[in-house]
């Protein structure tokens, strides 16, 4: 019976994995030197990079000049980000919110480590991400990733390693390797972001002048040059600020990038009034709507360079550099009303048409009267916290609802490893009651300590991490509070008729159809006398369809995880190093601290599933069982299992089964356990191997 590893995937191995596929030439052996001893040489894969350029290109870029972007440390924070660890994420149900039920989850820890946990997990799931890194002020801190170093030196470099080992440091510009820390910090991380993307993922990543152009092209790197979608310029303050010598900044740097550009869907915002004021119907088109739109081809093209006959027979010139259709599609789109001929017959018409537009393609220049301020990010913290400012540099939650307007869907799941005080978090929670949407959110912070002068630690708050799991709570229940009050006037007799059952929802729906108020984005009432609060939506494709949303639907929960050593015992000795008094603390593998909880997430994150999915706990034969997500995956780490828990188990037939290797007292009882399944499941027989596992 194989035994679960219990480390982040090995990102190097699997990577010469693709090469040897592709190039077995290129893979070969070189010495070990962490695992060799003077009496015995232990070998390890690698690539000849040399040939594996000669194979790729027969133009091979060689010596010390060449086109690339470079610091000192570079290679290191590579090795890094693909390094596999023994760390794991252990629960805390008495920290989060809704346990049992919530999709959304909150990680503390070091980031870097994190990212590599979830490598599996939440492999090519995220749609979107958003950070907000230290932006190397000289003032802020940032990571020191340098795991080659002793314990000593590391503690006594950053002077900020504390008891929950956080390695933080102040990178000032004293540090003659000031901007290369910073690049290997970053560089290591969007390494692995990129991985837990969608093919059509984006990520946004907001910056200040300090690191620009050294994150674009860690970024061009991590993501490719092709992939760079926008720099979004936001204008956070509306007043000068008189204490800057030369030149008042008023603007962060928002950079995005895609996954797969190609696989990209194209960016809308919802279009307001202002962006359609300039549609009218002055000739009663039955498509409704319209404005004039160019019809002059950007390039010159002289295939497009040809006359038109008006209906006078008079003959009307091409534009300089002709038009903008091939001569077969304009007179199409005469035919269909899209061209029309001018009054005078001198020109043509292009129609715009309103019902044509889903919405309007962003610009990137977003102003703070639109999409929030630092200074009304800090007035809602503050407002949140009862007069308390725990937070000093908030985003405001309009600028990232923005940006999960644009880039996600209902379902998706939106990922911040730089999570602070958790305003990502709360921006999905606001987007999904304003369109009924089941976003979920993944909150990724370290502990930092809160300074002692500081008005959140004498509010009680010691760490950033209480701070943002604070923040989700109180944001959420006001949202979730605030649900009913989403009403216009013209709907408000309507509201006063609604009541609260299905038939009547159904009359209501109808009637808001016919009428023309209700929209695609949908409508939300509050029946007078139950306070059910209801949002009803339909589709213009499926204009039948629709669904009611509930205030207690609104999921403002969240799983708090903590990142900590691995749930076994170190216990890899080699042979001569084992005594006879060692036996008794060997008999378990597994610290004695652990839960079944513990071990239950540390299967999932071993396993590559999501930490967010139900499951359920019973006892079965005296036994504790855990079968999570009906069935992915079925639990029992119980001592001595009886034989006929195990049939119970298998006859369930879950996709993945694991135990403790000491919940059997010898091999053969492990070996009956692969007979078991094998009975209950003849036809998985040959995968047995595979989904039954121990710890």
């Amino acid at each position: 019976m194989d035994k679960m590893k219990f480390e982040s995937p090995d990102l190097t191995a699997q990577n010469i994995d693709r090469i040897a596929a592709l190039f077995p030439n290129c893979v070969t052996e070189m010495l070990d030197e962490e695992r060799s001893t003077p009496e015995k040489k232990v070998y390890k894969r690698a690539v000849n990079f040399e040939l594996l350029k000669q194979m790729l290109s027969p133009d091979v870029v060689d010596g010390d000049e060449a086109y690339e972007f470079t610091w000192v440390g570079k290679k290191a924070a590579i090795v890094e980000a693909n390094k596999p660890i023994r760390k794991t994420l252990r629960p805390c149900v008495a920290e989060s919110k809704d346990w049992d039920t919530t999709e959304n989850l909150y990680i503390e820890g070091d980031n870097l480590e994190v990212l590599k946990l979830l490598q599996e997990s939440y492999l090519g799931k995220v749609k979107m991400i958003y950070i907000d890194p230290p932006y190397n002020t000289g003032n802020d801190f940032i990571y020191a990733d340098d795991f080659m170093r002793s314990q000593e030196e590391e503690n006594e470099q950053m002077g900020m390693y504390d008891e929950d080992e956080n390695r933080l440091f102040k990178n000032t510009d004293t540090n003659g390797r000031f901007h290369s820390d910073w690049c290997s910090m970053i560089y290591s991380r969007l390494m692995l972001a990129r991985n837990l993307l969608t093919d059509d993922g984006v990520i946004f990543i907001s910056i200040d002048d300090n690191e620009i152009e050294n994150l674009k092209k860690c970024c061009e790197e991590v993501f490719g040059e092709s992939n760079f979608i926008a720099n979004i310029i936001w204008k956070h303050t509306q007043q000068s600020k008189n204490d800057e010598p030369h030149f008042s900044r008023q603007y962060n740097h928002t950079l995005v990038y895609a996954k797969m550009k190609s696989d990209l869907p194209h960016f809308y915002f919802e279009r307001t009034e202002e962006d359609n004021k300039n549609y009218s119907n002055p000739d009663s088109d039955p498509k409704g709507l319209w404005r004039s739109g160019d019809v002059r081809s950007p390039n010159y093209r002289k295939t497009l360079c040809y006359t038109i006959t008006a209906p006078d027979g008079s003959i009307i010139q091409p534009p300089a550099n002709g038009w903008r259709w091939s001569e077969e599609s304009l007179q199409e789109k005469i035919a269909t009303g899209e061209i029309k001929f001018k009054l005078d017959n001198s020109g043509i018409i292009r129609k715009i048409y309103l019902c044509d537009q889903p919405g309007r393609t962003p610009e990137n220049l977003w102003e703070g009267s639109r999409f929030g301020t630092t200074r009304q990010a800090a007035a809602m913290i503050k407002e949140l916290f009862d007069g308390v400012q725990v937070f000093d540099t908030p985003k405001p939650i309009e600028l990232i609802c923005k940006m999960l307007e644009i880039a996600t869907y209902d379902e998706s799941i939106v990922l911040d490893f730089f999570s602070g005080s958790a305003t990502t978090a709360h921006a999905v929670m606001q987007l999904n009651a304003e369109d009924g949407g089941h976003r979920k959110f993944i909150m990724v912070q370290i502990p930092e300590k809160c300074d002692e002068a500081s008005e959140a630690y004498k509010a009680g708050y010691k760490n950033i991490c209480e701070i943002g799991k604070e923040r989700i709570r109180r944001a959420g229940e006001k949202i979730k509070s605030e649900i009913d009050v989403v009403h216009k006037d013209d709907y408000a007799a309507l509201v006063q008729s609604q009541q609260s059952n299905d038939q009547k929802v159904m009359t209501g729906f109808d009637s808001l159809k016919s009428s023309g108020v209700l929209t695609e984005k949908g409508y939300t009432y509050t029946d007078k006398d139950t306070k059910d609060i209801s949002r009803i939506t339909y589709s213009a494709e499926n204009p039948n369809d629709f669904y009611r949303f509930h205030p207690n639907a609104l999921d403002i929960g969240f799983r708090v995880l903590k990142l900590d050593d691995t749930n076994m015992k170190d216990v890899y000795y080699a042979p001569d190093d084992y005594d006879q008094g060692m036996l008794a603390g060997l008999e378990s593998n597994i610290k004695d601290d652990r839960t079944d909880l513990d071990l239950l997430f540390g299967c999932l994150i071993d396993w590559g599933l999501p930490l967010s999915l139900p499951y359920k706990s019973e006892q079965l034969g005296g036994c504790t069982v855990h079968t999570y997500n009906d069935g992915d995956l079925i639990a029992c780490f119980n001592a001595n299992i009886p034989e006929s828990v195990v049939k119970e188990i298998a006859q369930r037939k879950p996709l993945r089964a694991v135990f403790r290797d000491s919940s059997f007292a010898s091999s053969p009882e492990k070996i009956n356990v692969f007979e078991i399944f094998k009975l209950y499941m003849p036809e998985d027989a040959g995968d047995i191997t595979k989904r039954v596992r121990v710890i």
